[in-house]
């Protein structure tokens, strides 16, 4: 009991300290993370190199995904760009397994408690806080690879024990088709199971390097390893965006396609990375140096089946792109979804992806709120009161979903926020809730002019022409507005163009005065009745509202305090 529960417990440390050591390096790569993958994509070769550095730079391919499903959304990356980048993500993770050799070829426990040392001194200075937290996600890491190793073995010293495992796994001949299957969904299945493929690599290499596990058959399950590893993503992305799950389905074919071709030439291509690495297979498991040759054996496989893989798909990414357009249609009622888009549960995030997420979530909830602003200008211009009514249902639901979204968001930035974050993203994502806030409030803005619409409806009155004429101008000015905030939410931070939006806001304010001026002139003189001239300044001034909370949207997108 007390042995399982170190193989747990390693298992455990391993998986904290790969997820605490690509935190950190993502808290350190920052926003230049997204803008190389933005900007260094031009071609799929290109994207190759970008999505290979990336994931080995931040040691986490779920991460570099992420945020390519992210730009694919956004519109910023084309789905032939982000194939591109999946696939050298792809490569970029297999240096995570021969971090494992690493642990596994040489004593490491030495460098594990200097490293708990220096980092927690960095921990405790705040300018150095992350690389603290990358030295102990390393000395976890590590700490977990030397646990697994030395109560694996401990656990093989035991001759009955050995001998038991030994012999139920001499029942699977290596040579046997069905063997290998058998072993590429073992290898599948765990990596589900355990979410982390860097874990099942792990056992994969202690079983090996011990010996209680064929060399052939540990291949098998770092193969399934490798579709595993795709399964997660595509079932997180279920309720997401078509183009975020044509992305994640791009992900799990490029890997089945890869398995295909390297189980019908693993004999060829097995022996090909035994010579490269110098592994004989006649070498004994008592051999001193079979368990380091063993380890370097299944990381060497797993890049070179990665980097074949990706220099054969390559020249086929527009095919690929067409099949998962072709295997995921688009929804018909999506455009009509308002479900959160971007941020998705199921997977642990770092607090940049999330912010990320959030941003895109924000931009999508503007923009939406814009398209409801359409309606009730559409709603304005209806005679047939039926349709009318039917516009003004619409808005109804738009204004309710666009409190629950919201809500949503607000709850998953105070969920960030628990996290640790740097000064600059927690400004971030203050300014974040305050852009929802105002974001909603313009919702309701446009839910009360459709209010004050239907109540004239209602009692059968009527605008001139002239008032008629004065609401659509005040509209069109209204969503030059808002067509301005959604550029400046779309855009970077540093290139906002706020001024356009406070001169817009000027001429909403002062077509409001004028108008105002001049309803009092008109009920003077008696050119329309009271009731219709209260729904008439009624929409004119929620117009004008509408406008404030605009400015207030672009003035928290540009870190500008709030105005008492």
């Amino acid at each position: 009991m007390l042995i399982a529960f170190k193989l747990f417990g390693s298992l455990a440390l391993l998986m904290f300290g790969m997820k605490a050591m690509s935190d950190s390096l993502q808290k350190l790569a920052g926003p230049q993370l997204r803008h190389i993958l933005g900007a260094m994509t031009t071609n799929r070769f290109t994207g190759v190199l970008t999505g290979t550095f990336v994931t080995a730079a931040v040691q986490s391919s779920t991460a570099t995904t992420l945020m390519t499903v992210s730009f694919v959304n956004a519109g910023l990356l084309a789905l032939q760009q982000a194939i591109a980048v999946i696939m050298g993500a792809h490569i970029g993770t297999t240096v995570t397994a021969w971090i494992m050799s690493l642990g596994f070829s040489l004593n490491i426990t030495n460098v594990v408690y200097p490293a708990f040392f220096f980092g927690i001194i960095l921990i405790y200075i705040k300018r150095r806080r992350i690389i603290g937290d990358l030295l102990f996600g390393l000395a976890f890491l590590f700490l977990g690879l030397a646990t697994l190793k030395e109560t694996g073995f401990a656990l093989l010293d035991d001759a009955d024990t050995r001998d038991a495992i030994t012999s139920f796994f001499s029942h699977f001949n290596t040579a046997d088709v069905l063997t290998s299957l058998l072993f590429l969904l073992v290898g599948t299945l765990l990596t589900v199971c355990v979410q982390s493929s860097a874990a099942i690599m792990a056992i994969t290499m202690m079983l090996c390097s011990t010996g209680v596990l064929h060399i052939e058959q540990g291949v098998m399950l770092v193969l399934g390893e490798n579709i595993g590893t795709t399964i997660t993503s595509n079932i997180v992305s279920l309720s997401a965006n078509t183009q975020a799950r044509r992305a994640a389905f791009a992900h799990f074919t490029i890997n089945v396609i890869g398995v295909v071709w390297a189980l019908l030439l693993i004999r060829p291509f097995f022996e090909l990375v035994c010579s490269i690495v110098g592994f004989d297979n006649t070498l004994q498991p008592s051999s001193p140096s079979f368990a380091v040759k063993a380890s370097v054996l299944l990381a060497t496989f797993h890049s070179a089946f990665n980097i074949a893989n990706t220099s054969l798909l390559i020249w086929v990414v527009p095919q690929i792109e067409h099949f998962v357009t072709w295997a995921i249609r688009t929804r018909t009622n999506e455009d009509e979804d308002f479900g959160l888009h971007f941020i998705q549960s199921g997977i642990m995030k770092t607090p940049e992806l999330s912010v990320l997420e959030a941003e895109k979530e924000i931009t999508a909830f503007a923009d939406r709120i814009q398209r409801m602003f359409g309606f009730v200008k559409d709603m304005l211009l209806e005679e047939d009161k039926a349709k009318a009514k039917q516009l003004y249902e619409r808005i109804e639901k738009y204004e309710n979903i666009s409190d629950n979204m919201e809500l949503e968001i607000a709850k998953y930035l105070d969920n960030v926020s628990n996290a640790h974050l740097s000064d600059e993203t927690k400004q971030k994502i203050r300014a974040m809730l305050r852009e929802i806030s105002e974001i909603e409030s313009i919702g309701d803005a446009c839910y009360n002019i459709a209010r004050s619409i239907n109540r004239r409806n209602k009692d059968s009155e009527t605008f001139t022409t002239q008032q008629q004429h004065n609401l659509l101008q005040m509209m069109d000015l209204t969503d030059q507005a808002l067509t301005q905030m959604n550029n400046n939410l779309q855009g970077k931070r540093e290139q906002l163009d706020s001024h356009t939006s406070f001169n817009i806001e000027n001429e909403i304010n002062n077509y409001r005065s004028q108008l105002k001026a001049q309803n009092i002139i008109d009920l003077n003189e008696h050119r329309y009745s009271y009731g219709i001239s209260t729904i008439y300044m009624d929409i004119v001034a929620e117009c004008e509202k509408l406008g404030d909370y605009v400015v207030n949207v672009v003035e928290a997108r540009i870190g500008q305090k709030q105005k008492n």
